[in-house]
């Protein structure tokens, strides 16, 4: 096993993952949950509202900390 150095990442960089992750990960869960609850409306609005988090976070990556 190996160990990762995490000695490239930025502040910037790690603080954007992390504010990203708090609301990506919601949504899909959310959406899941409300899925099980009988809601397809609400859940798979939820689910698309991640992907379209996803996809300005993927932006936003690459054009601010693309090397």
């Amino acid at each position: 096993m190996t160990y990762v150095s995490t000695e490239d990442i930025s502040t910037q960089m790690f603080i954007t993952v992390l504010l990203f992750l708090l609301v990506i990960a919601p949504l899909f869960s959310l959406g899941i949950m409300r899925l099980f609850q009988g809601k397809k409306k609400a859940g798979f609005t939820l689910m698309g509202s991640g992907v379209g988090v996803y996809i300005v976070f993927q932006l936003i990556m690459s054009l601010f900390f693309d090397k």
